[in-house]
């Protein structure tokens, strides 16, 4: 780039000079908006009025005779005072000479000739001796003028502005919001908290008085605005796991249902920006330049859930968007009464971060009684024993004939077991015949020291204590199918042999009663799987297994941020 001088060039020239080779800073690393920023000050036409005055003072202003207008001033109004000529031109002259704007023009043409351009309050305050010029300066010169600039915009037939504006605390019409990847982020002239005084020429003061002009107007639109200069540096992203569907469309609360992103149960969100209080701005981590959109915050997500009665919160299929005064119904968590269904708690999203592959230590198997998530267990030991394996169960119960301890239980006495369970030795236990039967967490961990994944069929209540970073899970949910569906697996575990033992009979109120509790385990507690899988025939589900366990050896995973030291 050529270099220009204040003696080869004038001020406008070098102005005009830069605002030409602006697009070749991009070659030294500037970014775009950065660009965008000098080029609109370097076409400002009040810019190019402050450069003028900048002329005028440097260069075309003549030599001053007088350095001391003031005193002139202050000595003239003496002569005045004292001279008995009464003309009208006199009288007129004294007039000006008290003005005070007259005098504070007076005090600015010493301080220009005398270059005081830091201002001497002492030099000031000498026009203000005498009888003539007591009064102060008036207030309108120390106020700053408010600086204002002008965006231009052109509308798009196919994708919304990207902007929403609030009236704050001034009541001035202010920009809250810009969608990341819009029209006006793209252009990167608007930043929020700017102020926009009118569009199209014509002052707003209100969001619908805008919008209006904006529908109404051309594909060309002009904003005059006060900009903030208040810009914030982008954080690192954040990473979000949905745990319910939302359809933008259905969603009353959103204020503009075109610029809300839809995603799905399990979608991985990654989070641009977080300050509006109920809508975030995201987008689908797998679409890494995919647009980007609103979405329920947080706050926004979780203060609904909260309200809604659990037999109408169907997040699956729809987004229940009304507050209802009836709080959802809460159980109490006890881990010694070893409920089926406690107390969930109330997760919409979940942060998480991408882990390199890498082969979990536990496998764990979720689903209602009779669904068949024991069967897929042992198929999983029996086809591949080297990698899988199992814990022995301990039991309180004495030994039978031929059983032999650490060859299908551990037996100890009841006394022992009691105590290692209020020590929280166990994932969970349970009584059956007035015997305690249950899993220790060591039995696990010795399966895993043998170099095998420990895969458990668990209650949906040993989540809690296993989804953490001790264990590093994979789970799995084995939902059931339909009714009918259910039946005819059943009839095919009989006649193949995959039930061991007395095959217990089952009647249609045994399978729909399997239905319903799968669907209230998936309902309360769908946060902590992940994989969900239908089990409507045994050897498609045993496969879909499989592999979803090798692609969690070859693939990057979304595991818990706090997976992660």
């Amino acid at each position: 780039m050529p270099t220009a001088t204040s003696e080869a060039l004038s001020a406008i020239e070098a102005i005009e000079f830069l605002a030409d080779q602006l697009d070749e800073l991009y070659d030294v690393g500037a970014q775009r908006s950065e660009i965008a920023f000098l080029k609109n000050i370097f076409t400002d036409p009040s810019f190019f009025k402050v450069i003028n005055i900048h002329e005028d003072l440097e260069v075309m202003m003549p030599p001053s005779k007088e350095k001391d207008s003031v005193s002139c001033a202050r000595d003239l109004l003496v002569d005045l005072d004292e001279a008995e000529d009464t003309n009208e031109d006199t009288a007129e002259l004294k007039e000006i000479l008290s003005n005070p704007h007259f005098r504070a023009l007076l005090v600015v043409h010493d301080d220009i000739v005398n270059k005081n351009f830091e201002g001497d309050i002492d030099k000031t305050q000498e026009i203000t001796k005498g009888p003539q010029l007591l009064s102060p300066l008036p207030p309108v010169f120390n106020s700053t003028p408010e600086q204002v600039r002008f965006v231009n915009i052109r509308k798009s037939q196919t994708e919304p502005l990207g902007i929403t504006v609030k009236l704050d605390e001034m009541n001035e019409l202010q920009v809250a919001r810009i969608l990341q990847g819009s029209i006006v982020d793209r252009q990167g002239m608007l930043h929020v908290g700017d102020i926009i005084r009118e569009v199209n020429g014509v002052p707003v003061a209100t969001p619908e008085m805008m919008m209006d002009l904006i529908i109404d107007s051309d594909p060309d639109i002009t904003l005059k605005i006060t900009p903030s200069f208040v810009h914030t540096n982008k954080a690192e992203p954040v990473y979000m796991k949905a745990h319910f569907n939302w359809d933008p469309m259905k969603d009353r609360l959103l204020p503009c249902k075109e610029a809300g992103l839809p995603f799905n149960d399990g979608d991985i969100l990654e989070i641009v920006f977080t300050d509006d209080t109920n809508w975030w701005q995201a987008r689908l981590a797998e679409l890494p330049d995919g647009p980007v959109g609103l979405i329920p915050s947080q706050a926004l997500e979780e203060k609904r859930k909260s309200f809604v009665n659990p037999d109408l919160d169907h997040s699956k299929s729809s987004l229940f968007c009304g507050l209802t005064k009836k709080k959802k119904k809460t159980i109490k968590y006890s881990s010694r009464d070893n409920k089926e269904f406690d107390k969930a708690d109330v997760m919409v999203y979940e942060e998480v971060r991408r882990m390199a592959p890498f082969e979990r230590p536990f496998l764990v198997l979720v689903g209602a009684k009779g669904v068949g998530r024991r069967s897929l267990k042992e198929r999983l030991i029996k086809d591949d024993p080297r990698r899988f394996g199992t814990p022995i169960a301990h039991t309180s119960r004495a030994p039978r004939d031929k059983e032999v301890d650490g060859q299908g239980y551990y037996f100890t006495d009841r006394e022992s077991m009691e105590r290692d369970i209020l020590e929280n030795k166990y994932i969970e236990y349970g009584e059956f015949n007035f015997n305690l039967y249950g899993t220790r967490i060591d039995s696990c961990w010795d399966v895993v020291k043998s170099g095998k994944m420990c895969v458990l069929d668990v209650s949906p209540s040993a989540l809690k204590i296993l989804k953490n970073q001790e264990f590093m899970p994979y789970i799995v949910f084995i939902a059931a199918p339909s009714v009918e569906a259910l039946k005819v697996m059943y009839e095919e575990g009989r006649r193949g042999g995959r039930m061991k033992g007395a095959v217990e009979l089952k009647s249609e109120d045994d399978f729909i009663a399997t239905v319903k509790e799968s669907a209230e385990i998936e309902r309360k507690f769908n946060s902590y799987f992940d994989e969900i899988i239908v089990n409507d025939n045994f050897e498609e589900t045993y496969r879909l297994l499989r592999k979803s366990l090798a692609e969690m050896t070859s693939k990057q995973q979304w595991v818990p941020v706090n997976w992660i030291h």
